[in-house]
């Protein structure tokens, strides 16, 4: 029998934490889903990833509530993929008044953003229950930087009494990652640069490029991460852990390709040599059925030569998994 589509077929709902990490910081997780960062200042407060949906999106603010009742003024887009920024609407109900991304995340949105709001919702039906009430895309209002890595490319925001950092630092999980850095108080924000004991999504990913944006983020030398999926990680060793974690998934896979295509392999040979290697080491963490096709596929173009990812749409997904299920 061939496997569910994605991420059809999981509709159990995940326990939601809410856990502080420093004195300003906080961590919105649940159970491998995406997560959301929180940033609470005397004057003001971020959120960084709006989650997939309105509803959704009240949920975390109904959270933020019970400890802040300060306004929510900055939302930042870590990236541009649906199920992390059509939550926006929910926080300039609330009087949000900056939408943040970088440069590259914008070229993303006009590239692709309307392909895959509707390829993400048909991969993910519990995350995007609600969804009619999502408005369109989400652009942002302030972009960070040129679109080249860096910090000299930042900014910096002051939320009252606690100073957050923002830049780009390089191609991974996208071609636009986008960052928050508290480095008062060692926290960083990741987005999807970074997992934890969860499947790493890398159908949009630069891999060659990836180790490399890991290791500028290892410099930081935070003791806190709040990674795209998996639980916050507290203390500087298991902050390294969930970089370690995210490093090997990524060298591993593209390994993979690049045997598979010196192998003269097709796409279906292509995930069964890479089955073999990162079944053992991964295929226990969550939406790890969900990512691998997804992964393979561009893991594979990458090795061939491809070096923007193709786009994804809801019928090159369906093809794609079929194919592959055969």
């Amino acid at each position: 029998m061939s496997k569910a589509f994605a991420s059809q077929a999981d509709l159990a709902q995940k326990k939601i934490t809410f856990e502080q990490l420093s004195a300003h910081c906080w961590a919105y997780t649940a159970e491998g889903d995406p997560n959301s960062g929180v940033i609470i200042g005397e004057n003001a407060i971020l959120v960084s990833d709006a989650t997939a949906t309105p509803a959704l999106a009240r949920d975390l603010i109904a959270k933020i509530r019970t400890v802040s009742d300060k306004p929510i003024k900055y939302v930042l887009l870590t990236h541009y993929h649906a199920v992390r920024v059509l939550g926006a609407s929910a926080y300039k109900a609330e009087g949000a008044t900056e939408i943040i991304a970088s440069k590259g995340t914008l070229d993303l949105i006009h590239e692709r953003g309307a392909q895959d709001m509707k390829s993400e919702m048909e991969r993910f039906p519990r995350l995007f229950q609600g969804a009619e009430e999502v408005p369109g895309l989400t652009w942002p209002t302030l972009v960070v930087g040129d679109g080249q890595p860096g910090r000299q490319g930042s900014i910096r925001l002051d939320l009252g009494g606690v100073w957050v950092e923002i830049w780009h630092p390089g191609p991974g999980h996208t071609r636009g990652d986008t960052v928050a850095w508290v480095e008062a108080e060692k926290v960083l924000f990741s987005g999807d640069l970074v997992e934890y004991e969860a499947g790493v999504y890398t159908g949009d990913a630069h891999l060659l490029e990836w180790p490399a944006t890991l290791e500028a983020l290892r410099a930081l030398n935070a003791e806190a991460i709040v990674p795209g999926r998996g639980v916050a990680m507290k203390g500087n060793a298991q902050v390294n852990r969930s970089l370690d974690y995210t490093r090997q998934w990524v060298q591993m896979l593209y390994q993979c390709a690049q045997e598979a295509v010196a192998q003269k392999l097709d796409l279906k040979g292509a995930m069964s040599l890479t089955r073999e290697k990162m079944d053992p080491v991964f295929g226990h963490v969550f939406i790890y059925e969900h990512c691998l096709p997804f992964d393979v596929s561009r893991a594979f173009d990458e090795a061939s030569g491809i070096k923007n990812p193709r786009i994804w749409t809801a019928e090159r997904d369906q093809e794609m998994w079929v194919s592959l299920q055969a």
